[in-house]
């Protein structure tokens, strides 16, 4: 629904450049959308109840289309969620520099600020987030249908909103400026999706209630769209610098009063939380990649707050990136949004119909012609948007799919290949025991190096303790204070010419611990959690890095807690 705040902005930018005669056809390009929006709803209502496991035009195409074209649908899904955070983010701060023109050269920084605090609310959980943003979204439905509703009633505009023209070159009417203007505003349907990616966070029974969501929002948004593009012409509204669209047009029905300030910050909140959508749906999406080894597992994790806090820290800092990138700038970061989604929207109605042809459900027949249109509508949106919107950006959009794709297809590929040395799904042989070497490197004669030989005497008898004379290092002092604490345990001096300690450690238990399982005790303290987490030496980490390459090594840290 936050899109109507960018989604006539972008067809008006487009069909100002034919003067009057231009944004005389808003009305009729706004229809063409809110048809394919119809289209999309009946379609993904049929997603939904295929698969209610969430995953979208990813499981839809992994299901019915194939590998390949799985990961091409998941790339354009991932790239539609983060540009969905970062142009959300940049109407909303927007809509602020046009009631408060004043901060418009902290346009980047309002981004950031936002941005982190979205990001921050997530990470609680969808829920609690779900429910924060309630509030602000009933307002903005309110304030927008109040905006329509007194814009139709009134005869001329209360306000009208003054400052410099955007300037443009001019052109005349015509099918090509009618499809640029098309594919701007077809970033107002991007979201359409994010109800089917995620629909395993619904409150059970969780398909009917996404296919409500699904119907209830799209109806909305149908109505929102339609009214304000006959405001637009009604009220002759045309691009001005500094200003919306939506502010123009709420001035113009409210005046410059309470009313507008209301709809004004209404438009503020809903836009920053309308990144929520991503924050919702990504998370699941990269989850079910993460099972299927396609990005690395970690993203499949949960913490204990149910959250999958990789995801949700990633697609805020790409977020971030776009913003600084973009100097906070909505016109520059609409262009690049649409292109992933027709993607995702072809593959996901494409694949449901080889589903329904498979399956011969009642009444297949009618959602296969369903699903067949919707396919064909959407591919050929995503070829105008590609052909109309490619020098103004839409080439990174060409360039990081296919890159992503690719990215997903290595990590499945090197998944492949440690699962084989695993073994995994195989009856592996009886284990068996062997004999252990245990090193323990000793820095100093302390309760820390006692603590470590302890452990090491514990795990078996084999043990001996090496120590690394760094430059400068005084041997003799070291010798005599190990014979003065005799802890029976041998000794074993290496030089530390390079001035670490990992290299001579990880080089003596190659060279002496042969055909044996060898184990290395690294003892360490651990400090009480804040800042001072950063003070103990580096030199375990060091060692931890060496001797990891080394085959047949069990790495063992021994964690001493302060008082």
């Amino acid at each position: 629904m936050a899109s109507v705040s960018y989604g006539p902005e972008a067809i008006v930018l487009v069909l100002a450049a034919a003067g009057a005669a231009g944004l005389g056809m808003t009305l009729p390009v706004t229809l063409a959308i809110v048809a394919l929006l119809a289209v999309l709803i009946a379609s993904y209502r049929q997603v939904i109840a295929a698969f209610p496991n969430g995953g979208g035009a990813y499981a839809v195409a992994k299901a019915h289309l194939g590998h390949r074209t799985s990961l091409v649908a998941a790339a354009s899904l991932i790239i539609d969620y983060v540009l969905n955070v970062a142009v959300s983010i940049a109407a909303g701060v927007a809509a602020l520099t046009s009631a408060f023109p004043g901060l418009l050269d902290y346009t980047v920084w309002l981004c950031l600020a936002v941005l982190a605090g979205v990001t921050a609310v997530n990470l609680r959980g969808i829920r609690h987030s779900a429910r924060a943003f309630m509030v602000p979204t009933v307002v903005f439905v309110a304030g927008i249908c109040t905006v329509i509703l007194a814009g139709v009633l009134r005869s001329e505009p209360v306000s009208v909103a003054t400052g410099p023209a955007v300037t443009f070159d001019a052109h005349t009417v015509g099918v090509l400026l009618l499809l640029k203007a098309f594919s701007s505003g077809c970033a107002a349907l991007t979201g359409v999706e994010a109800i089917a990616n995620a629909v395993p966070s619904f409150e059970r029974p969780k398909v009917r209630r996404a296919q409500q969501a699904e119907v209830v929002l799209g109806g909305l948004l149908g109505v929102m769209l339609i009214g304000l593009a006959v405001l637009i012409e009604k009220f002759s509204i045309h691009p001005i610098e500094g200003t919306t669209v939506l502010s123009q047009l709420t001035e113009a029905a409210l005046g410059h009063g309470v009313g507008y300030y209301v709809v004004q910050f209404a438009t503020v909140v809903l836009l920053a939380l309308a990144a929520n959508t991503s924050y919702g749906g990504l998370p699941q999406l990269t989850k079910l990649l993460a099972d299927d080894n396609c990005l690395p597992h970690r993203f499949a994790v949960r913490s204990p707050g149910q959250v999958y806090r990789f995801s949700v820290l990633g697609l805020g800092g790409c977020a971030a990136v776009l913003l600084v990138g973009a100097g906070g700038s909505m016109n520059m970061l609409v262009p690049l949004f649409a292109i992933g989604v027709f993607v995702g929207f072809t593959i996901a109605q494409a694949g449901m119909v080889r589903h329904w042809w498979r399956t011969r459900q009642p009444g297949w027949r009618w959602r296969i012609s369903l699903n067949g249109f919707g396919a064909t509508l959407t591919f050929a949106a995503a070829i105008v948007t590609t052909a109309m919107k490619f020098t103004e950006g839409a080439w990174l959009i060409v360039l990081v799919l296919p890159l992503l794709v690719w990215l997903m297809e290595r990590i499945r590929h090197a998944y492949r290949r440690i699962d084989g040395c695993r073994a995994s799904g195989q009856v592996p042989a009886p284990p068996r025991r062997t004999g252990t070497a245990i090193v323990v490197p000793v820095a100093e004669v302390s309760e820390l190096s006692r603590e470590a030989l302890s452990a090491a005497l514990s795990i078996g008898e084999n043990v001996t303790a090496v120590h690394v004379c760094l430059p400068g290092e005084n041997r003799t002092a070291f010798t005599k204070s190990w014979d003065a604490w005799h802890p029976e345990v041998p000794l074993v001096l290496l030089d530390g010419d390079d001035s670490t300690v990992g290299n001579p450690v990880a080089d003596y238990v190659r060279d002496h611990c042969t055909d044996c399982r060898k184990v290395v005790m690294i003892a360490e303290i651990d400090p009480p959690i804040g800042w001072s987490r950063v003070l103990p030496s580096y030199y375990s980490d060091e060692l931890e890095r060496q001797l990891r390459r080394l085959p047949d090594t069990v790495v063992c840290h021994l964690r001493v807690q302060t008082v």
